[in-house]
């Protein structure tokens, strides 16, 4: 085994800053030299250049670290959508070769810096600078802080201890020398650029309300509102409020119930749809606007807008929702299945008036939790008590399990699509955590109503991409230059549409426009059945022995499955797919196709059924599709899980008979629409899902949430029938 590299770093220098101040340009140089930082290069350009133009600023080497920085963010999205990614480090760089150069002052050097970087900033890109400068402080000492304890005592350090150093001694540098200062130069343009108000709104039946409003300066006449309902209070407000103004519109942004200024109980979900209606009624009677009001926002955002049209308000005029939480649908479970996640996602929104960053972004402490919960063989209801945060609104959710009333009254509810008379833009992305929910609502609207003006646009992106946080790679992927649009564009382009009679934007072509990936092209079709021409089904079998696993089975046949949920110490399975990638199989049977003999376009979701039999009342099962390249390299391409019990219908539950066979149909899987070189093997992955990540259905029968360790007594067998087949959907041109 290969010495791991260490380098010299004298111990003094963890408790004398002066000392510190010498050794971090010598140790960041010694960095950029390392093998395995050049090794990054080829394997991980991005993060290459993004720990590279880090380790310049440290080493001093200020120009050079502008120049990556420039790279970086070329690498990083297209359109310059990335300009103002990392700017703090750029006014800091600045600053210091203009001090150095002009023998000024440093904070003398700061504004002259800024002022000439900020004059250089188009529009759109002006909206981030406020959060981007908003460095922590105190969080980027305490980190500085703890790397340096762990160099206690020692007169070397490793590789990656020596990076992380860097990153933490660079961060609290580089924030403590510019703020606040910085803050206020941004804020000073922002005041000559734009009128701010916030409001505190009284509702009819007592509630307050917080609502930011943002103007351009030179905007004098009434304009459309562009409103934003949030439930994550906090700078991104102003940044939502000023990107609709730069738009040429007013911004509007309202906290829900007991954010900011509010001193009512904050229940998430629950009252939307009541406040949002009084909310629009107000801003469409305000002298800055028109009378029209459209919404935009993404996840809980854009949630808030399918919340707001269960009761149209007649200055509402069109809602474009993006990666729109489905609630009870894909959260706070997916399929019926309840996620860990849940409880992290209530703290953060409900621990303060405005959102709890710290205790969100603890992965440890989340992981902790949810690893304790798993490994203790508690019922999934015990997870907040575990927490050490018992937690009403955790408890109220698991109190309903069926999408029952209490989410059907959160969003419109089958009729309820009939009335909905607005054009709606919805966006979503292959790896969209919420595309099931975003889908869920575009299904039920052109279900209900058959004159749903009502389009969508899904591509490769995940959920920060679909609402327009751009980039050039998505899971380390890069995807087609055809695919790198601005969603704030396409917002934007329809809002002049539809408000303002501009022109339709190019990219909606058909209700249904989606970019298929490795083909660099969009396609657009009237209905989502059409994204397919044909459909191919795999059955549960092996190729090995067989012509084609997209035959049907000449006998019948079964393998089976035993999983023991009582162990909770469980060694993760890995199948070699290839010389050079393995896919992770624990709790799952392996079945793999031949070898494509033609190029294939796989566009759609996966349906189909599994038969199966088992010896219990219930069971998750969980199901991947992936695909192996000609080299050997896997892509996953679609996910399925669900509730044995709810997959014939969410609302009510139908339990399984032991022994018997069962069909369960696959609903509400995951959309993507790639082209599989000829070459490829696809991959599927059938089984049961049993992981801290989610809820363990024991398969009692009882209320999963209840069930502990005790109800996990035999384990559970399955027999999985190859007549079970996935559906897979093919386009052909």
């Amino acid at each position: 085994m290969m010495q791991a590299q260490k380098f010299s770093f004298p111990k003094n220098a963890v408790t004398d800053s002066t000392i510190l101040e010498k050794q971090m340009p010598l140790l960041a140089s010694k960095l950029m030299t390392q093998p395995q930082f050049l090794k990054l290069k080829n394997s991980n350009r991005l993060a290459y250049l993004d720990n590279l133009l880090r380790l310049q600023m440290v080493a001093k080497d200020y120009k050079k670290s502008i120049t990556t920085l420039s790279d970086y963010r070329n690498e990083f999205a297209a359109h310059n959508m990335a300009g103002n990614k990392f700017i703090a480090y750029e006014f800091y760089s600045m600053a210091k070769l203009m001090e150095a150069k002009e023998k000024i002052t440093f904070p003398v050097a700061l504004q002259k810096a800024f002022n000439k970087k900020y004059e250089s900033l188009p529009d759109k890109l002006i909206t981030k600078v406020g959060i981007a400068v908003d460095g922590d402080v105190n969080g980027s000492r305490k980190l500085l802080k703890e790397t340096l304890e762990k160099q206690k005592d020692k007169d070397s350090i490793d590789y990656g201890t020596a990076l992380a150093l860097c990153k933490s001694y660079l961060n609290y540098k580089s924030f403590s020398g510019i703020k606040p200062q910085i803050v206020q130069l941004v804020e000073l343009k922002d005041q000559e650029k734009f009128i701010t108000e916030t409001k505190d709104l009284k509702t009819k039946n007592g509630n307050t309300l917080t609502i930011t409003i943002v103007r351009k300066k030179e905007n004098t006449t009434p304009l459309p509102v562009i409103l934003t309902n949030n439930i994550y209070a906090g700078p991104i407000d102003a940044l939502f409020g000023k990107r609709a103004a730069i738009y040429n519109y007013v911004g509007a942004v309202v906290n829900t119930r007991g954010k900011r200024n509010s001193n009512d109980v904050n229940n998430p979900f629950e009252h939307e749809s009541q406040d949002i209606y009084e909310v629009i009624d107000w801003v469409s009677k305000q002298p800055w606007s028109n009378g029209k009001v459209g919404m935009i926002g993404g996840s809980y955002l854009g949630f808030s807008q399918w919340a707001a049209v269960k009761k149209l308000h007649p200055a509402l005029k069109t809602i474009v929702p993006q990666v729109a939480v489905g609630v009870g649908i894909d959260y706070p479970a997916q399929n019926n299945i309840f996620m860990s996640y849940m409880l992290q996602w209530i703290n953060y929104v409900t621990n303060n008036k405005l959102t709890d960053e710290a205790d969100f972004n603890n992965a440890k402490k989340w992981d902790s939790i949810n690893t304790a919960w798993y490994k203790s063989g508690k019922s999934f209801r015990a997870l907040d008590t575990i927490s050490g945060k018992p937690n009403k609104i955790f408890q109220r959710w698991l109190d309903h399990p069926g999408y029952d009333e209490y989410w059907q009254k959160m969003v419109p509810y089958k009729k309820d699509f009939a009335n909905i008379n607005i054009p709606i833009l919805t966006t979503t992305g292959y790896y969209d955590d919420d595309q099931i929910g975003a889908l869920s609502y575009f299904k039920a609207h052109h279900q209900y109503n058959k004159n749903a003006n009502h389009y969508l646009v899904m591509g490769p992106y995940d959920h920060g991409g679909a609402q327009s946080f751009g980039f050039t790679y998505v899971n380390g992927n890069p995807i087609d230059p055809a695919a790198r649009i601005s969603i704030d564009d396409l917002a934007f382009s329809w809002f002049d549409y539809i408000l303002k009679n501009g022109k339709k934007p190019d990219l909606l072509k058909d209700r249904i426009n989606f970019q298929v990936m490795n083909t660099n092209t969009w396609k657009h079709v009237p209905t989502l059945e059409k994204m397919h021409t044909s459909t191919m089904k795999f059955y549960l079998q092996d190729h090995k022995g067989i012509p084609s696993v997209f035959n049907q089975p000449a006998q019948g046949n079964f393998v089976k499955q035993t999983v023991d949920f009582k162990n909770r110490d469980q060694k993760e399975t890995y199948h070699s797919v290839s010389k050079i990638d393995s896919v992770k199989t624990t709790n799952s049977v392996y079945f793999e196709s031949e070898v494509l003999s033609k190029d294939l376009i796989i566009s759609g979701n996966l349906t189909g059924f599994f038969n199966v039999s088992i010896n219990k009342k219930d069971f998750d099962t969980d199901t991947y599709l992936y695909q192996v390249n000609p080299e050997g390299k896997t892509f996953l391409l679609s996910t399925h899980i669900v509730r044995a019990s709810y997959a014939k219908n969410n609302a009510v539950r139908q339990l399984l008979e032991p022994g018997k066979t069962e069909q369960i149909p696959i609903k509400n899987s995951i959309f993507i629409s790639k082209k599989i070189e000829k070459g490829s093997k696809l991959v599927l992955l059938v089984g049961v899902n049993k992981n801290p990540s989610w809820q363990i259905n024991c398969g009692t029968g009882k209320d999963v949430s209840d069930e502990t360790i005790k109800d996990a007594s035999e384990p559970l067998e399955i027999k999985w029938y190859n007549n079970s087949y996935v559906e897979i959907p093919i386009y052909q041109e």
